[in-house]
């Protein structure tokens, strides 16, 4: 399935994506200025309703269907030594998501959110990207276009997560490539490495950096060049909900990492996007900054799966829960400010 038959094509919905509802916006303010609290007294909680109008384009914002999308891929880099875990765990690791016995399995119930598991190639792993590009435009193109297409029209929220052993080393690797830094700045111990191990992983992004220098300005080649499968369909996911209608919640640094192009293309391009954590992940606090992104939790996770994507939910549905359950003034027979 290939929804962008070729990079230009990509280029021109990454850069000609829809705005807010401003409309929304304001309606949502006004109402919360008569409900019986001092005014901002929930502090973000507000922030978030308004959000959520923005970009569902109502004035009464709902998440009456929530869903989280895990796409699952492998990369070619392990191959240096990058992870401390072979790339069989990928596929071990989606079938225990199909079994319920993860992490996640658990939060999106609690959430109330249907849980989609997606894997691309898994048999195939991306190429090592400090030999050659991750990917060739048309697997790209392909990966991009079923994260796009893996988004259910019509539903409130869509929260993103990813699976794929080496992918904190990709998603440094982009982070390095779109911001400076080198490996240095944003390679972190993923699921556990040991110093030689961090050492490794540090070269390799180096390394690829050096060997695609040419591309360095392009935040699309970027991802091509040092992504992989589910990073890419994160983009296109991500993209996808952005020309729909549907506000976004991100995982963590390797989402936010894959989501990262687009804002480089175009501004606001992750205005519709909602932060769920500062992971534990060395450079996440560097990449949430510098695509000013404000995280909501901070709990110290580092798992990934969308497993603090879905624990916004519940936050987001308690904020959604006061503004329309609440009673006004008016209603409540309650004196407003004089």
């Amino acid at each position: 399935m290939t929804i962008f038959p070729d990079m230009d094509a990509l280029r021109t919905a990454c850069t000609t994506v829809p705005p807010g509802n401003s409309a929304a916006v304001a309606s949502v303010r006004e109402r919360q200025s008569i409900l019986t609290k001092p005014p901002g007294s929930l502090g973000r909680l507000e922030d978030l309703v308004a959000w959520l109008a923005q970009w569902q384009n109502r004035s009464m914002p709902r998440l009456d269907r929530v869903e989280i999308l895990v796409f699952a891929g492998n990369h070619g880099v392990v191959d240096r030594g990058v992870s401390p875990y072979p790339a069989s765990v990928t596929a071990q690791m989606v079938a225990n998501f199909a079994a319920g016995g993860a992490a996640i399995n658990q939060i999106s119930a609690v959430a109330g959110a249907v849980l989609r598991v997606i894997p691309l190639h898994l048999e195939t792993p991306t190429r090592d990207f400090t030999l050659v590009p991750a990917m060739e435009p048309a697997e790209f193109l392909d990966a991009v276009s079923v994260g796009y297409a893996a988004v259910s029209p019509g539903i409130d929220l869509l929260c993103l997560g990813e699976m794929g052993i080496g992918n904190t080393t990709a998603a440094a690797a982009i982070a390095a490539a779109l911001f400076g830094g080198g490996g240095q700045a944003w390679a972190g111990r993923g699921t556990g490495i040991d110093d030689a191990g961090l050492s490794r992983k540090r070269a390799a992004i180096e390394s690829a950096l050096q060997r695609h220098a040419a591309v360095l300005t392009d935040p699309l080649l970027i991802a091509m060049m040092f992504g992989g499968w589910e990073l890419a369909a994160i983009l296109g996911a991500t993209l996808a909900a952005r020309r729909t209608g549907i506000p976004v919640v991100l995982d963590g640094f390797v989402c936010t990492a894959a989501a990262a192009p687009l804002s480089r293309m175009t501004p606001d391009a992750l205005a519709h996007t909602l932060l769920a954590h500062l992971s534990a992940e060395a450079g996440h606090a560097a990449l949430a900054a510098a695509l000013g992104l404000r995280p909501l939790l901070d709990l110290g996770m580092r798992l990934g799966e969308a497993s603090a994507a879905a624990l916004a939910v519940p936050l987001l549905r308690a904020a959604v829960a006061c503004h329309t359950g609440m009673a006004t003034f008016a209603e409540a027979a309650v004196d407003d400010r004089t």
